[in-house]
């Protein structure tokens, strides 16, 4: 009798060791209030609620005891690196180290994307599921592109061929884990998964985001951020 092959799991993993000094926050961004609850809790909450995802593995710096554990599908690494693409490689390890298996499909998404919606979690996965790559979430640029030079504008860029990476990433744990170690250890320009993959030669798929799945990157990102949980109360 024939072997069937056991059918791959869809893990999460959450980079949450940055510092996040451009937030201006008092502290880590993923750990400053909103609404209430830290930034990282509303987007466990949007992780959690996508039924597919067999576990979320939080990679947070080492040392770092401030993050509860508020399901049973969720795991605190403390394997946190100087940069995000080290925190995602050494999350990576972890999970090929405790059992994951590197056909496995590994979904990266920023601690500090705590808007995502997970029906748009779960697009991605129908989109990228069969796919022999993986992929990601991202908007085409709608806006004018320019090329700076001294801080002048210089030249208009085509932008029909554009896009806004965001997250998650999804990919097969295998290869990420291969397209990682390929740039360690300094990880130099590896600003994403994708460009990892890129780095192999590979095409990730590209899948309709939302503008509303927005990094929490500055001061003025905060304040977007509670007017859009507010207007969703």
């Amino acid at each position: 009798m024939t072997e069937t092959a056991p059918i791959p799991r869809l893990h999460a993993l959450v980079p949450c060791a940055g510092v996040g000094l451009r937030a201006q926050a008092n502290g880590p961004k993923q750990y400053a209030d909103l609404e209430g609850r830290p930034v990282v809790m509303h987007t466990l909450d949007a992780l959690l609620a996508v039924p597919r995802l067999a576990r979320i593995l939080v990679v947070v710096a080492p040392g770092d005891g401030f993050l509860p554990v508020p399901d049973a599908r969720v795991e605190v690494a403390d394997c946190g690196g100087v940069s995000r693409a080290q925190s995602v490689f050494n999350g990576v390890e972890r999970l090929l180290e405790s059992g994951a298996d590197p056909a496995d499909w590994v979904l990266v998404h920023d601690a500090a994307r705590c808007l995502v919606a997970p029906a748009l979690v779960e697009a991605l996965i129908d989109a990228c599921i069969d796919d022999p790559v993986g992929g990601l979430l991202a908007l085409p640029v709608a806006d004018t592109l320019k090329r700076s030079v001294e801080g002048r504008a210089a030249e208009t860029i085509e932008r029909s061929d554009k896009w806004l990476a965001q997250t998650p990433q999804m990919a097969r744990l295998g290869l990420l884990h291969r397209a990682l170690a390929a740039r360690a250890p300094a990880f130099v320009g590896v600003t994403d998964e994708a460009r990892a993959l890129e780095g192999l030669g590979l095409r990730p798929r590209l899948v309709p985001g939302s503008p509303w799945n927005i990094k929490l990157t500055y001061p003025q990102d905060f304040v977007l951020a509670r007017a859009l949980l507010r207007s969703l109360a």
